[in-house]
Order: C-alpha cells, then sequence, then structure tokens
C-alpha cells in the first residue's frame, strides 16, 4: 500500500508541476488531501502492516502519520488562501502546490520507513522540496535562506550517511549486514560499541538539522523565516517530528547497548544548549516568525530531555511532541492574518491586534499561553511529566536550571505578544488602509488548539496505547 501512496502522490505532484490552469490546480490538492486521508486510515486499521520491503506502520510511526495528516489538511486550505494573491501566479502557484504534496509525501514515507538507508531517501527529498517553498517569494532574502538551508541540510545529511557507513561496520561482526531498524535491534547486543558510538553521534548530529537542536538548529529557523507562513507550519511541527523519529529510531537501538549512558549525556547537552540558545535569542528577536522558530526549539530540546530522563519521561516525550506540533502550527497559519494586518512581520510594526483582528488576537494570545505551557493547555501535563521525570531521575541541578531557562521565555515571549496585541502601533501605521479579516479564517486555528487540549487533559486510550507501544523497548 506504501508503493502505491508513494507513486500515486509523485504523479499528482508532478501534474501540479506541470500544470497552470487553476480548477485543474485545486482539483488535484483535493485529491491529494484524499489519498493523504486514506493512506492514514488505511495505515492505522492495518497497524504493522509492511506491504512494502522497506516500510511498517509501527506505532511510533502511525502517530507522526496521523499528526502530520491532520496538520496538512489546514495546511492545504491556508496555502490556498495564501496563494490567492493576485501577485502569484499560476507558474508559483504550480511550482508551490507540487514541492508542498512532495514535503508531505516525503515526510510520511521518513516516518513509515524500516530501514535506515530508505529514512536517509526521504530525508533528502524533504530538504529539496523544502528548499522550492523557502525560494517562493524568489527575492534576495529568500534565495539567501534557501542557499543556507540547503547548504546546512547538506551536511546534515551527509553526517547521517556517514553515521550509517559506521553503523555498517558495527553491524559486521554479527554476521548480517540488514540495517533494517528490527534486524538493528535483534543484534543490538551485539553491535561494536566503538563504532556504534561514532554511528550514533554523526546520526544525532545529522538529523539535529530537522528537529530543530544545538549544533545544527540554524537551518530550520531562516527556513520558517523566509517560507510562506502555511509551509512554516509544517516546518516547525511535523517535519522537526520527522527528525525527532530519526533520533529515536537510532536511540532505540543505542539503548539495548552499553554506550547508553554516554548516548544520553550527548543527548542531555544538545537539549540543554538548544533551550539556553532559544531562551538568549527569545529576549532579543523582533521578527514574529523567527521568535516562533526560537520556542520551537525550546520545546524540542524538552522532548530530548524528556527521552533521556526516562520513566515517566518517555510518555511525555512523545506526548509532548504531538501536542506541540498542533499548538505551533496554529501559530504559524495565524502569521498569515498578522502579515495581512501590518505588512511587516516585525513585532514593533504591530500593536492594538485585539482592535483590528479579534478571532485572530484570541488565536495568538491563546497559542501564548499554550505554547509556554500554561494551563490549560495541554503541553502543561507533558512539560510536568518530563519535571517528575527529571526529579525521579535525581537530575535536580538540571531540572532548576532548565526551570529558570524557560520562565526567562515565558517573560520574554509575554513580552513580545501582549505588545502586539494591547500595545499602540508606531505613529506612521494607518489604520485606514488594515484589511478586515473574516473570523472563519481563524477556525482552523481554534479547532488545532482545541485538539491539543482534549489530547494532553483528555488523552484516549487508543493515543495512550500507541505512546506506550511506541516506547516498550527503551529500558525502565
Amino acid at each position: 500500500m506504501t508503493g502505491i501512496y508513494l507513486s500515486i502522490a509523485i504523479a499528482l505532484g508532478g501534474a501540479l508541476f506541470l500544470n497552470r490552469n487553476q480548477a485543474i490546480r485545486r482539483l488535484l490538492v483535493v485529491c491529494f488531501t484524499l489519498l493523504q486521508v486514506g493512506f492514514t486510515v488505511y495505515s492505522f486499521l492495518h497497524p504493522g502492516a509492511s506491504g512494502e520491503a522497506f516500510f511498517r506502520a509501527d506505532a511510533l510511526g502511525l502517530l507522526m502519520l496521523g499528526v502530520l495528516t491532520i496538520i496538512s489538511i489546514p495546511a492545504v486550505i491556508h496555502s490556498e488562501i495564501y496563494l490567492s494573491n493576485p501577485r502569484e501566479t499560476n507558474r508559483t502557484r504550480a511550482i508551490y502546490c507540487a514541492a508542498l504534496i512532495l514535503l508531505i509525501t516525503a515526510m510520511g514515507a521518513a516516518c513509515l520507513s524500516s530501514h535506515i538507508a530508505v529514512t536517509w531517501i526521504f530525508v533528502e527529498l524533504t530538504t529539496l522540496s523544502a528548499s522550492a517553498l523557502i525560494y517562493h517569494h524568489r527575492n534576495e532574502r529568500s534565495l539567501e535562506g534557501t542557499w543556507k538551508y540547503v547548504f546546512l541540510c547538506a551536511i546534515s545529511v551527509t553526517f547521517i550517511f556517514i553515521g550509517i557507513l559506521f553503523l555498517s561496520l558495527a553491524l559486521r561482526q554479527t554476521g548480517t549486514t540488514d540495517l533494517s531498524y528490527e534486524q538493528l535491534m535483534l543484534h543490538a547486543s551485539a553491535l561494536d560499541p566503538s563504532w556504534l558510538k561514532l554511528a550514533f553521534l554523526f546520526i544525532f548530529t545529522g538529523f539535529t538539522a530537522k528537529m530543530g537542536l544545538v549544533p545544527m538548529y540554524t537551518a530550520g529557523i531562516d527556513a520558517k523565516d523566509k517560507a510562506p507562513a502555511p509551509a512554516g507550519a509544517l516546518f516547525s511541527s511535523v517535519l522537526m517530528n520527522m527528525g525527532f523519529v530519526g533520533i529515536f529510531r537510532i536511540y532505540e537501538v543505542t539503548a539495548q547497548t552499553s554506550i547508553l549512558p554516554w548516548a544520553n549525556t550527548v543527548m542531555v547537552i544538545s537539549a540543554i544548549l538548544s533551550i539556553f540558545v532559544a531562551t538568549v535569542y527569545m529576549m532579543r528577536v523582533t521578527n514574529f516568525k523567527r521568535m516562533l522558530g526560537y520556542s520551537s526549539i525550546e520545546h524540542m530540546g524538552l522532548v530530548i530531555l524528556g527521552l533521556t530522563a526516562g520513566g515517566v519521561g518517555y510518555y511525555a516525550a512523545i506526548l509532548h511532541l504531538v501536542l506541540h506540533s498542533f499548538v505551533k502550527s496554529s501559530l504559524f497559519f495565524q502569521f498569515n492574518q498578522v502579515y495581512q494586518t501590518y505588512q511587516s512581520k516585525s513585532l514593533p510594526d504591530t500593536g492594538f491586534y485585539f482592535r483590528y483582528n479579534l478571532a485572530g488576537a484570541l488565536v495568538v494570545l491563546t497559542g501564548y499561553f499554550f505554547a509556554t505551557a500554561i494551563p490549560p493547555s495541554g503541553l502543561f501535563v507533558s512539560e510536568w511529566m518530563i519535571f517528575r521525570a527529571l526529579f525521579e531521575g535525581h537530575h535536580l541541578l538540571l531540572l532548576l536550571v532548565v526551570m529558570i531557562l524557560l520562565t526567562t521565555i515565558i517573560w520574554a515571549f509575554g513580552r513580545s505578544i501582549f505588545a502586539m496585541l494591547f500595545a499602540a502601533p508606531p505613529q506612521e501605521f494607518d489604520a485606514s488602509r488594515v484589511v478586515r479579516i473574516h473570523p472563519l479564517h481563524s477556525l482552523s486555528q481554534y479547532l488545532l488548539l482545541a485538539l491539543s487540549v482534549v489530547l494532553g487533559l483528555f488523552p484516549p486510550d487508543s493515543l495512550v496505547a500507541l505512546i506506550q507501544e511506541a516506547v516498550q523497548s527503551l529500558p525502565l
């Protein structure tokens, strides 16, 4: 089934790239959306089924595929709104839609991949498709953001490739050359520790570019800033989730070996540095999209801390990842309305947003509370469990440092958001030219925020079971 899905999705993407008719473009996009939903439903109805040699719908893959599909639907809708701008041409619309479909397809395939080399291939495809979206505006700034993203991601996939080579050397003495995750787990205890350390270090570092962690976090920041907001919503949520899947797969293997404490140390250093970097930049940044991007880095650092803390932290890490996806994507979808109002993404150019767009301002205010894990945010539940895991693991100093950094982020984030909502705009701002935005354009954001609350405070049994199944191979 995965092969059929990939074939049809790629064919639709190719047709979109060649097409210049608006009605046909919309029809093709609708067809892809139905295909994505249908493939996701099929995967959930056939858990563990493969149908292809290199794909398997395991618990983690299903979770990430489900989140991807849910966020892809409003991404397609908001992309259509974004592309309705008269300045867009049929050519730019065609390239945008083709790249968007290829990105969604590649992310879904990477999450369901059962072989590390196949994962690597689709990670590279996300770089190519994301680059086309980043360059959509075709100006000097978007060109700069594109080449930076391509350059850093090229380094990252090279690191992953080198890590795969080291992993094959670690596997050599087991008598097999199969690099599927199933075989790696089966032979984990027999892997050569020295080669495995090198493999983990390179693979982890490579995937930090996608997940948004130190040392390669800068690739994602520029991408989210320069790309259209609907694409930025995918970059800040499901693309980061795909990066986590890559890290989690190799971490599962490492967790069965004697080098687990060493791997945890590497990941903790990256996580705490990521939260620190996010804190420093959140106090200084004046660009709304970059501010949201640094907020995502903070949350990815928390996810890694939960994973390394163990115990309830395993569950909390994946729950946090899911909830963050819905909250952060809603804020990126809202950015288009902010930009329509002020014709700027600079926070000092904004003000009185409640007066100009009440429905959108409520999204921004609610999104701020939810992104900073203030109740009733579902992220409050997952963050609390991560703190609990750190406390129970006797990482008290680390917990104290993290809480100080997060408190600073709450203050810095809130200072900017409340100024946007309630402070007066600059004197040169002409309120008479403000475009009135229909409240229905904010509906998808309310639904995503509501979903983050429901899944956090009242998680369905099916979600709990999937997360528990995803982490069952990790040591207690």
